[in-house]
């Protein structure tokens, strides 16, 4: 069982009155405190009374739904890890989550499974200074946590390599990423060959339109924005 949750406190948000429970008794067993509400409106009053660490919610609810309530906490609260959940599997949805920074977009039926993966992106969020959502060009920005690239308010498909290119430049961002690095990062076990790294940098540049990544000759790259 995880025990790096037991000082957090969550407000769990669901309208079914079985999935909350079950939720209810999965969270009790790791976290220190855990509330709970029925609806969008019932949540904001328990957010104002008690400060939660994290907050997972429903989206589709009555009287206020989770992506309204959680543009309502945004507006004063820009740090709170937010969690959403549904049955739907819109794009729409996952760009909303990204313009609210919210920190997982969960697809029911929700698992223990899911709930801890979840736990687990809040809490390196809540331990951590770094940016979650990173700009990296013109209508472009580079989602950390749930390591998504948007570009003009479509979400650009990238592969595992380009993927963790992309994280390391975008964290790094204005700064050179040696060789090293870039080697640490991807190849770690096999090794890293120029011809592969030029290779992976050209398939990823023709994804980023007009994000420029600069060579730094003989040292490395270097996102520029």
């Amino acid at each position: 069982m995880q025990t790096k949750f037991k000082d957090l406190t969550i407000l769990y948000v669901e309208d079914d009155d079985i999935i909350r429970e079950q939720a209810l008794i999965y969270l009790n067993k790791l976290c220190k405190k855990v509330w709970e509400a029925k609806d969008g409106l019932e949540s904001l009053e328990v957010y104002e009374d008690y400060s939660p660490n994290i907050i997972i919610s429903d989206i589709k609810m009555p009287r206020l739904d989770g992506l309204a309530m959680a543009k309502k906490i945004r507006q004063t609260d820009k740090h709170t890890p937010i969690i959403l959940a549904t049955a739907f599997t819109d794009t729409s949805y996952l760009l909303k989550a990204v313009e609210l920074q919210l920190i997982k977009y969960l697809v029911k039926p929700i698992t223990s499974a899911k709930l801890l993966d979840a736990l687990n992106l809040a809490y390196d969020a809540i331990h951590q200074d770094d940016e979650l959502i990173i700009e990296i060009g013109v209508d472009s920005i580079y989602d950390v946590l749930n390591k998504t690239l948007i570009i003009n308010d479509n979400i650009i498909k990238l592969t595992k390599n380009e993927t963790l290119l992309l994280g390391l430049l975008a964290k790094k961002k204005n700064k050179t990423v040696n060789y090293q690095e870039i080697e640490n990062t991807i190849w770690i076990d096999d090794g890293m060959s120029m011809d592969t790294l030029r290779s992976l940098m050209r398939s990823l540049r023709n994804k980023l339109q007009d994000i420029h990544i600069e060579n730094v000759s003989g040292i490395g790259y270097k996102l520029n924005f």
